[in-house]
């Protein structure tokens, strides 16, 4: 056989060999998320911090591809999709993470958490160790506890020191169990309402205030039309940096590691910009008028609300619901 046969037959074959076996191919991640893609939207900056942080140690062996604004789907598709591994990762509210695994109602609890602090040390360490174990065992992975921020209380009516200082005002609040419970269970009127409605309701004087994240204050500019800001921190919003189980067992194990520790660091920024932007907000409002006070002790607001844990306990588990109690005392 001539050599130009020989090379021409061999053209052939590596022609017709998949691409996989003639270069490594890069890996693909789509990471998904339901808000914004804005510069400071919680989301959006640890999607962006964690594809930074996973491409820098593994070069260009990954390909992290960006989702926001439901691109690919809302947050519980994204993670049914992910317990299927026809969705790669995301980043989800803890609410949702909760219909998948209901141990996770644990970080919905009022007045659980007094800062970003305590509940990043709690999260980081045993009680976050055992939620990830129980949402692995569905098929999804937690890469990272990341948050959205405290909610708080506004008003018309008082200042909120106390649990006293929440009875007989008339609050928005969200047709959540958890969240008619708490209200309810501390002596206020909780009443349920589209969020249309609530800006021209509190303006009109047909409620008196609601519970709502900061920066959703500003955003809405209810310090218009409501005078008391309260910092009563009484709900976390973890948000939960994810990937499917069976999308991370399919990579090499130098991206596995990588995985993980980009995932660390990823959460690591991710906290400090929000602590930053909520820092930043706060005196924003303070500058728009609002008068805003700090609540100093947590445990008589835990105490009133025990009604509301008492009904998840079966969900969480009495010995996490113990473990994470006595992390906060």
């Amino acid at each position: 056989m001539s050599y130009s046969i020989l090379c021409t037959g061999v053209a052939a074959v590596l022609l017709a060999m998949p691409l996989a076996a003639t270069a490594q191919q890069k890996i693909v991640i789509k990471m998904g998320w339901t808000s914004g893609a804005g510069e400071t939207d919680p989301y959006a900056v640890g999607a962006r911090e964690f594809k930074k942080s996973l491409e820098a140690r593994v070069g260009q062996k990954v390909d992290v591809q960006l989702f926001p604004n439901r691109q690919i789907g809302d947050e519980k598709p994204l993670i049914d999709g992910m317990r299927l591994g026809t969705v790669d990762g995301g980043i989800i509210t803890n609410a949702v993470i909760s219909q998948i695994e209901p141990a996770f109602q644990l970080n919905d609890l009022p007045f659980l958490f007094e800062s970003e602090a305590q509940a990043q040390r709690i999260l980081d360490g045993s009680v976050g160790k055992k939620l990830a174990d129980k949402l692995d065992a569905k098929g999804v992975k937690v890469l990272g506890y990341m948050e959205g921020g405290f909610r708080n209380m506004i008003n018309n009516v008082r200042p909120v020191n106390k649990p006293d200082d929440i009875k007989g005002v008339k609050y928005r609040v969200m047709q959540n169990p958890v969240y008619i419970g708490m209200f309810s269970s501390l002596g206020g009127n909780a009443i349920p309402m589209a969020w249309g409605e609530v800006f021209t309701a509190v303006q009109q004087g047909a409620i008196d205030g609601l519970e709502i994240p900061l920066s959703i204050i500003d955003q809405n500019k209810f310090f218009e039309v409501t005078k008391y800001l309260s910092l009563t921190n009484h709900t976390y919003s973890m948000i939960g940096l994810l990937i499917s189980k069976r999308t991370y067992d399919k990579f090499p194990d130098d991206v596995k590691k990588a995985a993980i520790e980009a995932g660390v660091e990823a959460t690591k920024a991710q906290r400090a910009m929000s602590l930053e932007a909520t820092k930043l907000v706060v005196k924003t409002l303070e500058s728009k008028g609002m008068q805003i006070n700090r609540v100093a002790d947590f445990k008589p607001f835990r105490t009133a609300v025990s009604s509301v844990y008492d009904k998840v306990k079966g969900s969480v588990g009495e010995d996490l619901m113990k473990e994470a109690l006595a992390a906060v005392q």
